[in-house]
């Protein structure tokens, strides 16, 4: 089934050129089922980039998706154009009293700075509290999912010395997980990131799941079951030459940055990278999209009152 966006957005041709099944307001409304309702956060300065990068993994799901694009009220985005912003994105006071069966809260790259010290913080952990009530699922990614655990836990990110930048393999943790059916032993991620968490850090936390990590880059993949909330601190969702542009950018502004790890064929960035991450993507996204159709409330009305676990059985939301 496909994703239901806007036929101007810039993602719906990209898309349908790449053979990923899209769908406009008019086909959606022929269709005689309920789509799957997600939001996406996105709080990275390349907007158009992003929503293209998470709307291709959901669109490729046999759930019909409609995806709806959210901003911070209060900042205002300086590299994506007014115009598509105005557009294409609610921002979140305007849509905190609808349902949604999942939201994807992107990175931002703000990782230097403490959480308190993010002009949005105040607002954005708003939003972590209203997923308890509004929204079935969640999954935080890189910075995002720093910040959600950071929120429900009390879990710190720690600075690195050196960036972690390149693809690192991660071990398969917990295979019987229904997020990870399909998964090999060991599979590559992208990784691009100053700051890290630590996986004791994580293991004292009551609750919390790991369900892939890296000898190399540390804990990857974490499930939250009580807050129903997925975090991943690396980018499945990267396109094959998101790393290039970032080794190319720093480069080309004189910034100290080392060849990508395991990324372009024998580390030679002069050679075109090769995409390894890529089916475990779609399998991680296509996956958690199963879980929220298989445990989501018919009537979405309903989420926030009650919810089906992935095990079938019936508990009450949190708070």
């Amino acid at each position: 089934m496909p994703i239901k966006i806007p036929s101007s957005l810039p993602a719906y041709d990209i898309l349908q050129n790449e053979g990923v099944m899209v769908m406009g307001e008019g086909r959606a409304a022929r269709q005689d089922i309920r789509p799957l309702r997600f939001g996406l956060l996105n709080l990275m300065p390349k907007k158009i980039q992003t929503e293209t990068q998470f709307a291709r993994l959901l669109g490729a799901t046999p759930i019909q998706i409609e995806l709806t694009l959210i901003r911070m009220s209060e900042h205002v985005s300086k590299t994506t154009a007014a115009d598509h912003m105005e557009a294409f994105y609610h921002p979140f006071q305007d849509v905190k009293d609808e349902k949604f069966d999942g939201l994807i809260i992107t990175g931002a790259p703000i990782e230097h700075l403490p959480f308190q010290d993010v002009t949005y913080w105040d607002e954005l952990r708003e939003v972590f509290d209203w997923t308890q009530s509004h929204v079935h699922s969640t999954f935080g990614v890189c910075w995002g999912g720093m910040a959600m655990i950071n929120h429900f836990h009390g879990i710190q990110k720690h600075m690195l010395d050196s960036k972690a930048f390149g693809c690192f393999p991660l071990q398969n943790l917990a295979p019987a997980s229904p997020y990870l059916r399909g998964f090999s032993d060991e599979c590559v991620i992208p990784v691009s990131r100053w700051t890290e968490m630590r996986q004791a850090e994580i293991d004292a936390a009551p609750g919390l799941v790991p369900l892939l990590g890296s000898d190399e880059a540390g804990p990857c993949l974490v499930q939250d079951p009580e807050q129903r909330a997925l975090y991943i601190f690396n980018h499945f969702e990267y396109d094959t030459a998101t790393l290039k542009q970032e080794y190319d950018r720093d480069v080309a502004a004189g910034k100290p940055i080392n060849v990508p790890m395991n990324y372009y064929p024998d580390d030679n960035p002069d050679l075109p990278p090769r995409n390894r991450w890529r089916s475990h993507a779609h399998l991680l996204y296509g996956n958690w999209v199963n879980e929220i159709y298989q445990t989501t409330p018919y009537d979405i009305r309903q989420i926030g009152t009650h919810y089906t676990t992935y095990n079938g059985e019936l508990q009450e939301y949190g708070a």
